[in-house]
Order: C-alpha cells, then structure tokens, then sequence
C-alpha cells in the first residue's frame, strides 16, 4: 500500500500545483488527497505499528499512531466519496441553478458528519458501519458518475480531454464504492488490499493521458501556453527585425537616389532601369517584413459596443463576389452585444471567412451560428469545404505555417493573428476539421463581454 500512499498523493499535490484557482483541479486533487489517507491507514496498520509495538517499549507511542490511523482512515471513508460527489457539481453544473450551486456542496455534508457523529466508533475490524454509510456513498458515487460521464462538449478541444478524464476517473472510482462499501455491508471486509493493482494500471493510464491528451483541461492549457511563448518570441523578433530593416534600407534609398542621379546626369539609361529594380526589391524586403510584425505585434484594444449579427454582415459584405456559389447561414440573435474591438475583430472575422471560401473552391454551405456554452459566448463558422487532416490540424495556429505553399505573398500569419486576437479579448479560437466533411472554427468569447 506504500504504493498506493505516494501515488495517489503525487497526483493530488501534482494537481493542486498545476492550476490551483480551478475548482475541478481542486476536488480531483481532494479526491486523491483523501484515499492517501486510506492507503497511509493501511500502511500504518501492517507495517508501522506492528513493528513500533516490537521495537518501542512505550505504549504510549502505538496508542498515538492508532488514532493517527483511525483519523486517516476515517478521512477516507468519509472525505473520498464527498470529494467526489462536489467535483460531480463543479464537472457538470449546466443544470444548476445558483442557488442550488451554492447550497447542494453545504447540504451533501450533511449525511457524511451524521454517521460520524451517530454510528458506532472506529475500530480496526469494522472501521465504520459499512450497511449505513453505504445508503448515502453509493448514490453519491453512482449519480456523480452520470454527471460526470453526461457532459456534454461542443468544442472539439474538450471532447477527447473529457473521454480521457471519464476513462481515467470513472473505473477505479466505481471500483471504490464496490471494495470499500458495497462487499464490507455483506461481510466482506478487506476488500481493499486489491487497490493496488487497480492503480497498477489506472495511474500509468492516468500519466499517459495526462501528457499525451490532457485531463480536466490541462493539455489544452498547456498548448495555448506554448503557442503564447512562441507568438512573444515573434513578436519580439519582428520587432527588432523590422527596426533594423527600415533603418537600412533607408540608407539604401539614399545612396541608390544618389546613383540614379549620376546615372540620369551621365545617360546611363540601363543603369537607372537596374537601380530602379533594386530599390523596388529594397522596398519590398521592407514591406514583407512590416506586414509580419503587424501580424504579431501586440495588440492594444479599443473596445466598444458591437452588435455580432451587424458585424457578420459588415465582414460578409466586401467578400460576396466570392459567395457566388456558397449558400450562407447565419443563426446570430440580432440583439446579441459585445463588447470588442471591432477592428480586430472584424479582421478575424474575414480572415476565418476566406479560409472558409478557399476550402470550398466549387461552392458549398457555410454556417454562422452563436450559442451559448458555459457563461461563454460561442460563434462557429462552418464550411463543408475539403477539410484537413489531423496532422494539419495540429499545426494551422502555429506561426508561418500555411498550406497556401503557392502563394508567396501568404506567411502562414491568418490564423496565429487571429488567435492572438481572441486571446487579448480573454477567449479562444478551436478548430474541428476531418477530410472531405468540412471545418468548424469557434471563437469562444467570454461572458464578461456581453452587454446586458
């Protein structure tokens, strides 16, 4: 069990550090916390205090660790399916009311202090009275596991990261209730001695997931913070990059004015064609490089109210020549205000909205249509274009990179600006695509910006 002791105990403190102002992070990493008390019980029943008894000729030292196991395993028994049950609140709260949000967690402490206080004291056979505690753990595990398991995700990001989560949660969970509830009230006690080869798979599985996919969000956060590394270390490098550059070809254009002087004074015809060329590619050296720190600059907000229907129709308007064979829907309340910066939004907007064109090249439907997810505000645009392969997919937010390898004007910048954009407004950019069914890109903006 000193296994099961450091396992569950590192993944709760791994949790806990990786983001603590989460509440699900906070109560999956109570969930861990509490059955390392159990496993800490465990540990002190077959090894501590049987060897202390030899060893030590006080008693007075095997009495202290027996209350130190009995508090432990009491904080198992009682905190694990609490635990539990509250981050089955805070997983899935979409049917909550407020008031109900804020009571239930208060209220469903209520059976786990009666048995405390009103059943039969500890002992090492029979820790508690299994047959009572078992009326109230069991739901509490079974109808946490169906709020849990049906949750619901529009955005694809947390569609796989919420199977992983279930898939990593759920089995040594329900695994749980049966070994340490539902066989000890029918007399068969001890069940829990084969914990440690549940976890022998569930934390390898757990670490893997974790990693490789995320668990409760976490992957996705981690991404998001990388791409924002990378798009600061562009910002900074244009930015030097662009200084340098217009410094020196403004000292090109000077000399180059210079010969082009001597050369018309002297009628070198040929001559002032060949500096024409060069000073042209100078300016377009500048030029490429301005475009690029534009697109990854920092970008300051000016935000106003804007009506998200009149700005779709606004951004719709200058491309309509290249809708000619496109049917457009659009699901966006007219009512529906925000507080934004329109000019970069309006920007995104038209970039996500070209791509969505150039993908369907022989016409196809496109669909605008904003829902609500959490308190967030969520606006999909969706084609039924050629869409993109996996291996793409991973890779269209990160800066420079294009499948437009035809064109020499495009720096693979379109969709890296556009996240940068959502992400000053406080919200995100996902994609959905699979080869030949289209893609889905959701502008997730946070509630905080509508106005009511």
């Amino acid at each position: 069990m000193l296994f099961v002791l450091f396992a569950l105990w590192i993944i709760a403190l791994g949790l806990l550090m990786i983001d603590p102002r989460s509440s699900t992070m906070r109560w999956m990493s109570a969930i861990a916390f509490t059955g390392g008390f159990g496993a800490l019980a465990a540990v002190l029943s077959e090894s501590f205090i049987p060897y202390i008894q030899q060893t030590v000729p006080n008693p007075s030292v095997s009495v202290l660790l027996y209350h130190v196991m009995a508090a432990s395993s009491l904080i198992c028994y009682y905190g694990l399916p609490y635990s539990f049950a509250v981050l089955s609140l805070k997983y899935n709260y979409s049917w909550q009311k407020p008031l109900i949000r804020d009571w239930l967690p208060a209220a469903l402490l209520v059976p786990p202090i009666a048995s405390l206080l009103f059943t039969p004291a500890y002992t090492e056979e029979i820790p508690i009275a299994f047959p009572i505690v078992a009326c109230w753990v069991v739901p509490y595990i079974f109808i946490g596991a169906v709020l849990i398991a049906v949750r619901t995700e529009r955005l694809p990001a947390m569609k796989r990261t919420h199977l992983f989560t279930c898939l990593a949660l759920l089995p040594p969970i329900l695994c749980v209730g049966i070994l340490n509830y539902v066989m000890p009230s029918f007399g068969y006690y001890r069940m829990w001695v084969y914990h440690v080869w549940i976890l022998a798979f569930v934390v390898p599985f757990f670490v893997f997931t974790f990693f490789k996919y995320g668990f409760l969000g976490m992957r996705l956060l981690i991404e998001r913070r990388k791409l924002d590394s990378t798009l600061r270390a562009i910002t900074s490098g244009t930015a030097i990059l662009n200084h340098a550059i217009k410094n020196d070809v403004g000292k090109m254009r000077l000399f180059l004015e210079k010969m082009k002087q001597h050369a018309a004074d002297t009628h070198q015809h040929e001559l002032v064609q060949d500096i024409d060329v060069v000073m042209g590619a100078s300016m377009h050296i500048r030029d490429m490089i301005t475009r690029v720190h534009e697109q990854t600059q920092e970008l300051p907000l000016r935000n106003s109210q804007v009506n998200l229907a009149d700005l779709l129709n606004d951004v719709l308007l200058p491309i309509e020549p290249y809708l000619a064979r496109t049917k457009v829907q659009q699901s966006v309340p007219e009512d529906l205000v925000l507080q934004l910066d329109r000019v970069q939004v309006f920007e995104t907007l038209t970039n996500v909205l070209m791509n969505a064109v150039e993908a369907m090249p022989h016409g196809g439907e496109l669909i605008l249509r904003a829902f609500a997810v959490k308190k967030n505000l969520v606006l999909e645009v969706k084609d039924t274009g050629i869409g993109m392969e996996k291996a793409v997919l991973k890779q269209v937010l990160e800066p420079f990179y294009t499948t437009k390898s035809g064109s020499r004007n495009n720096f693979g910048l379109g969709l890296a600006y556009c996240y940068n954009v959502m992400k000053k407004h406080g919200g995100s950019l996902e994609l959905s695509s699979a080869p030949g069914k289209g893609t889905s890109v959701f502008l997730t903006f946070p509630g905080s910006r509508l106005s009511t």
